[in-house]
């Protein structure tokens, strides 16, 4: 996964840099928010690890402007800091829109376990947005293509990819053009016929 590193000290970038690469992430650097917003303008990269005190551009206001992005897709954003987790603070931050914080110094089986976080939020994400905007469907019957080229029910595909259960009825409409007809034909065929008048 590629991961944006903001950190405007050197040493700690190093660090940060390095953690990231020892859990086999490819790693873009930026030693603040100006710099790591103009490196997001030309390399989309989904997840951010910033630290919150930086010179010309802190990160909650690089979390801010991403937050502010119309059409994009999702970033997940932790906050690397020193500041106490005091309820203001994580009230900024969480208004701010950030997703997760890490504390330093940095624990790297606590950023593995946050990255993973990120994954599946990531991943979830994903899906959330290909369900809103186009899905390839049958027009006859209705089945709906995946993204290995398999055709199935609709309700199985979103099932599968949020959990949401379907109950089946019939929509007022189709009551009308569909089981009211039918229902008729039954009557008819069930009715018995009148012998031929003699």
């Amino acid at each position: 996964m590629k991961i944006l590193a903001v950190e405007d000290d050197a040493v700690s970038r190093a660090v940060l840099r390095k953690a990231l690469r020892r859990l086999k992430h490819d790693v873009v650097e930026a030693a603040d928010g100006e710099e790591a917003w103009t490196q997001l303008q030309a390399e989309p990269v989904r997840v951010v690890v910033s630290d919150w005190m930086m010179p010309k551009s802190d990160g909650l206001d690089l979390c801010r402007r991403i937050r502010a992005r119309p059409g994009k897709d999702y970033t997940y954003f932790i906050l690397l800091t020193s500041r106490d987790a005091t309820e203001e603070n994580q009230r900024a931050a969480a208004d701010a829109g950030v997703d997760d914080f890490l504390t330093k110094p940095l624990d790297l089986p606590e950023l593995w376990t946050r990255l993973r976080v990120a994954e599946r939020i990531l991943h979830y994400t994903t899906q959330v947005r290909q369900l809103e905007e186009l899905l390839p469907i049958c027009s006859y019957c209705k089945k709906i293509r995946d993204d290995q080229n398999y055709w199935q029910q609709m309700e199985g595909y979103i099932n599968e990819r949020t959990g949401s259960e379907f109950s089946h009825s019939i929509c007022p409409d189709c009551y009308q053009r569909v089981v009211i007809p039918e229902l008729e034909a039954l009557k008819g065929a069930n009715t018995p016929q009148q012998p031929p008048a003699a």
